[in-house]
């Protein structure tokens, strides 16, 4: 009964949207986003700030409305409400967007990432920022990237010390056929569910664990079923805000300048504020009763190889040499 009744109040809010839409030329703008986090996670305070600094940049004329919690729906139905317009915004994983955009998939291949610092410098150059381009094809536009920091397993019923710890257990994942194949290069079996649903099939042993990073596992309370957490540490997926390219070209020169500065602005507050986010988690779990494991993660490693050399010769081949270009500048200045 619960569940009929979150999707009968998601219809009647997707109807509201449906209607009132985005009216980018009029005087005065509301700009509704959508998304699936909790109202106390720092990506959602982030885009709380956005909103505010938004209202502050136009001077009152334009604003955001938030539908948190995946009351309209989970990350790829929201996708698509931008493809046809009749959503303005919305902040999903990098996973989310690669069956739309096959060059994000590049976000979920395990250890491509030497460190924080590696990531960033990433995110922030001429490859990162065309990623954010080549959304363009699917009707969206990409704004800028939150931290979303590390992803790491965590299991109902047993320790996982090693890639030995997942066989025969099933791990939920995101919606991505790279996340799909990362697990079984791994040695887990990969099973896809909507995160709004994943309490429940932990409850219900649909599956033995799941994947994510500290401040998502904590405000889930996925750690009240989960007491084994392992800190491997295989994929850094980026959050991505992105707005419906049919909404952006409907907004006036002044006012996409308002917008991407007030993203621009939550993005600083956001990384700034993620790292502490992620400790906050870690302690609270811990003092929850979770025990919390830092394996070895050499042999995570050895596992994937076979699978980063299926990849080279593939569409993101070149954004993975571009990658390991920027780690290796970065290893170069730094001697």
């Amino acid at each position: 009964m619960k569940r009929i009744t979150r999707q009968a109040t998601g219809l009647l809010l997707l109807a509201a949207v449906w209607l009132t839409g985005c009216q980018p030329q009029q005087e005065h703008v509301t700009l509704r986003l959508a998304h699936t986090l909790d109202q106390e996670h720092v990506v959602h305070k982030a885009m709380v700030l956005m909103g505010e600094r938004l209202h502050h940049y136009s001077d009152g004329s334009m604003q955001v409305q938030i539908y948190s919690g995946g009351q309209l729906g989970n990350e790829r139905e929201l996708i698509e409400l931008l493809q046809i317009g009749s959503l303005a915004m919305t902040k999903v994983s990098a996973s989310s967007v690669e069956s739309f955009v096959p060059q994000m998939r590049v976000f979920s291949v395990p250890y491509i990432f030497n460190d924080n610092d590696h990531l960033w410098r990433v995110l922030e150059s001429a490859t990162g920022q065309q990623l954010l381009l080549d959304l363009e094809p699917a009707r969206l536009r990409g704004l800028g990237y939150y931290d979303a920091g590390s992803r790491s397993f965590y299991s109902t019923n047993t320790e996982i010390n090693s890639p030995a710890d997942l066989r025969g257990k099933k791990f939920r994942v995101l919606a991505s056929q790279t996340a799909v194949r990362m697990v079984e290069a791994l040695g887990g079996a990969a099973t896809p569910v909507d995160w709004g649903e994943l309490y429940t099939a932990l409850q219900q042993g649909v599956v033995d664990g799941a994947e994510n990073n500290p401040p998502s596992f904590y405000l889930s309370r996925h750690y009240e079923l989960s007491k084994y957490y392992t800190l491997d540490e295989h994929t850094s997926v980026p959050d991505v805000m992105i707005v419906s390219l049919a909404v952006w070209q409907g907004l006036t020169a002044q006012q996409q300048q308002w917008l991407q500065q007030a993203a621009d602005d939550s993005i600083v507050y956001q990384r700034d504020a993620w790292a502490a986010a992620s400790d906050h988690a870690l302690a609270a779990v811990k003092a929850a009763g979770v025990k919390v494991i830092y394996p070895d993660k050499q042999p995570f490693h050895d596992a994937v190889k076979p699978f980063h050399q299926s990849l080279q010769q593939t569409e993101i081949g070149p954004v993975l040499l571009q990658i390991a270009a920027l780690a290796n500048e970065a290893e170069a200045k730094h001697d």
